[in-house]
């Protein structure tokens, strides 16, 4: 294994504190990691990135995530730096609009709107949290991040609680579960970037096999996404969307290729029959559900995870591992396997070769 046990070894000497070794630097792992600190845990956080990835896409933060993220103590670090969404349509490519997005209904059910924050923002809160809760005095401890780590064999671990938090490619998951439960091609390609303009028009606008979305980011920014059959240079991607209503042409003309990212579109298939594994390991966020982008709740359900991992690990202390687990696996992943189902099946609907069909049945939702 490279990633040696013996930063967790360390802190597994002290005291009556648990001692967690933390396995991926994204958002769910972060947010786990700062939960548990906060519950007077020493925690380790290993990355097998070189350093943090910051590029610069939007998260959208529904409001029960806002609320894991209070009850995190970030909620603050959030509101600072994220604009609200409140509202979007679906649109055809001559811009006439087929449907409303349910933002101003979210808005009046939770009390708050719908945010978005630009994802370095969301991470150095977290790194930040994280950091401060380790200081002398703080309630957590332990050698910290650690980045260059790849880890092979999480069994080896000497720790109380290993989480794994290493996304859609994880190697915690496969260890505990086996390759048959791995991410799978949903056979189209997708690209993301920020165009350094505001545009007014925010959502989705939906063609044949293909759609581009738009929102708000931060002052004067607007991120952006697209999904295509396929797409393998920037000329390609804007030839699927020319003549396609203002200002997607724009968009793809105006923002520089060299910060678009492109990507094959994947979820996790089979779902896994539990979260938790052997009574000392939980997965959080892509490990354990990685699903498709387009509910926008990938970063929803990994701060979710993590909180509630945390909270069930404070509420059954260090000798309470394996039923803390059964709680954490109780309240999220039938929840989250749910999201991730309706994210696939609103992709399949989103990218229908048979519009004509597609947009009569949207044209039948309210508003």
């Amino acid at each position: 294994m490279t990633g040696s046990p013996s930063h967790a070894g360390k802190a597994g000497t002290a005291g009556k504190a648990g001692t967690a070794v933390v396995v991926g630097a994204g958002v769910g792992g972060l947010a786990a990691a700062v939960g548990l600190r906060r519950a007077g845990w020493h925690v380790t956080v290993l990355d097998r990135r070189p350093e943090p990835e910051r590029y610069g896409t939007a998260f959208g933060i529904h409001p029960t995530a806002q609320s894991a993220l209070d009850r995190l103590g970030l909620g603050d670090a959030l509101r600072e730096r994220a604009v609200p969404y409140r509202s979007a349509r679906i649109r055809r490519p001559d811009g006439s609009v087929l449907a409303a997005l349910p933002l101003e209904r979210i808005e009046r059910r939770a009390g708050r709107p719908e945010l978005l924050i630009s994802r370095p923002y969301l991470i150095d809160a977290l790194v930040a949290a994280f950091d401060r809760l380790g200081r002398p005095g703080g309630p957590g401890g332990g050698p910290g991040i650690a980045f260059g780590q790849r880890v092979t064999d999480p069994g080896a671990f000497d720790a109380d609680l290993v989480v794994g938090a290493d996304g859609i490619n994880s190697t915690v998951r496969t260890t505990c579960f086996g390759p048959s439960h791995a991410p799978r091609h949903v056979g189209t390609v997708a690209w993301i970037g920020i165009a350094d303009f505001e545009t007014e028009l925010h959502g989705e606008t939906w063609g044949d096999g293909r759609f581009f979305g738009m929102t708000p980011v931060e002052p004067g920014r607007t991120n952006w996404y697209a999904t295509v059959p396929e797409a393998t240079t920037a000329d390609e991607l804007r030839g699927f969307f020319g003549g396609w209503h203002d200002p997607i042409p724009r968009i793809l003309a105006e923002t520089d290729p060299a910060g678009w990212i492109r990507y094959e579109m994947r979820h996790l298939h089979p779902a896994l029959p539990a979260f938790v594994h052997g009574g000392r390991v939980a997965l959080v966020g892509d490990a354990a559900h990685a699903m498709t982008p387009n509910l926008g709740q990938g970063a929803c359900t990994a701060l979710l995870d993590a909180e509630a991992l945390a909270r069930a690990v404070a509420a059954h202390g260090r000798t309470g591992i394996p039923a803390a687990l059964r709680a954490y696996d109780a309240e999220r992943r039938r929840t989250a396997q749910r999201v991730a189902f309706g994210s696939r099946t609103l992709h399949r609907f989103a990218t229908a070769r048979r519009p004509a069909l597609r947009d009569a049945v949207l044209g039948l939702l309210p508003g």
